[in-house]
């Protein structure tokens, strides 16, 4: 059975100033709770959420809490990525348990790592991002190694950006549009690509990417990207129209996947289909123009071998043009099981 991971708006909430350590608690209590976690998990979401947001102040004064919610079919998580932009973060003392970060239970972020059925961090020169995902306990879907920063402008509630990834036996697709501009109109027309190529995300890529232009063709339109994976035949497949980029790295190897020129639901020449062959265990990095381009992993060490949401929140705190809606969608291809 085919299981589908839809678009998912990242919440900021900011963090300089303490009382703002409370506020971000009761937030993702309250979110635990509307995603059914009992009263023990929607407690240990609130204590996760606490010490993060915490840290962030303890060592950089001011930074963010990035909330999203997950959702695998039937199962339902939390993801909580502590982002800031300070140095001398000290990873080993913060591991510590014990280490407090002032005016918490001092539990330190090895204990939050033992709360957290996912946890992952990166720290550099630029300041650290912590990652930690909590499912309700009687869930038991695996974790994927999926990762988005999505974020509309000025935190505004309509985004203009969607992604959309459907997991397959052996097989993925992914999909990410920027709708024209921001806003609700550029929404509307990203929903309705959205909404189309969930009805058949594994119809060969230049007719599903027709089926998008049908699609949106009543709204302002907009850039689409399609990869498909196929484990199988270990190829990724993809077509892009207008400005989504989009990105293989494996190990010292970067390959960019080209776009052309043009409008979905507008006007574009026939899009041209290209397949890359041995790409098993790379990472797929595709992301909305509101990430500047000019980017490389081999800049931030070890960063390659985070977790995805880890290095889609790096990238969107560094290369963020902060002039449009933000997508950034990152996939590690071993995801997808045989």
């Amino acid at each position: 059975m085919d299981m589908n991971l839809a678009a998912s708006l990242t919440q900021v909430l900011r963090l300089d100033d303490a009382s703002q350590v409370g506020y971000a608690r009761r937030v993702v209590q309250k979110l635990a709770e509307q995603l059914g976690f009992s009263a023990t998990d929607a407690g240990r979401a609130a204590i996760v959420a606490t010490e993060l947001s915490s840290n962030v102040l303890k060592h950089a004064e001011h930074g963010e809490l990035h909330l999203r919610a997950l959702s695998q079919g039937a199962h339902h998580g939390i993801e909580l990525i502590a982002v800031d932009r300070a140095q001398g973060f000290d990873l080993p003392s913060c591991l510590a348990d014990g280490y407090s970060t002032g005016g918490t239970q001092g539990i330190g972020l090895g204990a939050v790592s033992r709360l957290a059925q996912v946890f992952d961090v990166h720290a550099d020169a630029g300041g650290a991002v912590v990652l930690a995902r909590l499912y309700r306990q009687e869930d038991t879907a695996r974790d994927l190694r999926i990762g988005v920063s999505q974020h509309s402008l000025h935190d505004a509630e309509a985004c203009g950006d969607t992604w959309h990834v459907t997991l397959g036996e052996q097989r993925l697709s992914a999909l990410v549009i920027d709708g024209l501009g921001h806003g609700e109109e550029a929404e509307r027309a990203a929903k309705a690509g959205a909404e189309a190529f969930a009805q058949s995300p594994f119809n060969a890529p230049e007719y599903l990417l027709g089926d998008l232009h049908h699609a949106m063709a009543a709204t302002r339109g907009g850039a689409v990207a399609i990869a498909q994976y196929d484990r199988a035949g270990d190829k990724l497949t993809f077509i892009g129209i207008g400005n989504i980029g989009a990105t293989l790295i494996g190990g010292d190897r970067t390959r960019g996947l080209a776009s052309h020129p043009g409008i979905v639901g507008g006007q574009y020449r026939k899009g041209q289909v290209f397949d890359y062959a041995q790409v098993k265990g790379n990472l797929l990095i595709m992301f909305s123009d509101g990430l500047q381009s000019r980017w490389s992993l081999n800049t931030y060490p070890g960063l390659a071998h985070r977790h995805p949401a880890v290095i889609a929140a790096v990238l969107h705190r560094d290369f963020c043009r902060g002039r449009d809606d933000v997508t950034v969608l990152v996939i590690d291809l071993e995801t997808v099981h045989g």
